[in-house]
């Protein structure tokens, strides 16, 4: 289901019918989002351990304070889904300039998205992404760019459903061997 926005007391809040609220992050849910980050940086490595960063026992610590840092930033959207006051998962994106570098003019760039595992399957995943694209679009993002690992297939599933288009395929290769 696609949430509907609205405004709720100023602040923009999309709503679901099944309780679900996603709503900006506050300081308040750094704690939730560095635990999400570090399980983000967990699934990527066991993807592929040589590309991606190891999670340590700094990663929660340093991945909360990281997207704490992000939320006064005015390019910036970073989102949680909440049940019952409780953040289910989250979204971080911001609208970007012209990157040469990337061959792209300007553009919104979706960096994260995870949902808590428990919770997956039931939507959450999808009103998050709806919610962030509402939100770049605000920003004056005239598209999204986002990156998938290759081993992601569910999320590869969702951004396709949502319209996304496979435009770069990124290769690695290790120098050491």
């Amino acid at each position: 289901m696609v949430p509907s926005i609205a405004w709720n007391s100023g602040v923009k809040t999309a709503y679901t019918t099944n309780d679900v609220i996603i709503r900006p992050a506050t300081i308040d849910d750094t704690p939730v989002l560095g635990r999400l980050g570090a399980l983000l940086v967990k699934t990527h490595h066991d993807f592929d351990p040589r590309r991606f960063l190891s999670e340590t026992g700094r990663t929660e610590a340093a991945y909360g304070a990281f997207l704490g840092s992000q939320l006064q930033e005015p390019n910036v959207a970073l989102l949680v889904a909440e049940k019952n006051r409780k953040v289910l998962g989250y979204a971080y994106a911001a609208a970007e300039g012209v990157d040469y570098m990337a061959l792209r003019g300007p553009a919104g760039v979706l960096y994260d998205i995870i949902v808590d595992p428990a919770h997956r399957g039931h939507g959450v995943g999808r009103m998050l992404l709806q919610a962030a694209l509402a939100s770049l679009k605000e920003l004056g993002a005239p598209r999204v760019v986002l990156s998938t690992a290759e081993r992601n297939e569910p999320a590869q599933k969702l951004f396709a459903s949502a319209g996304f288009r496979r435009t770069m395929i990124e290769m690695t290769r290790e120098l050491d061997s």
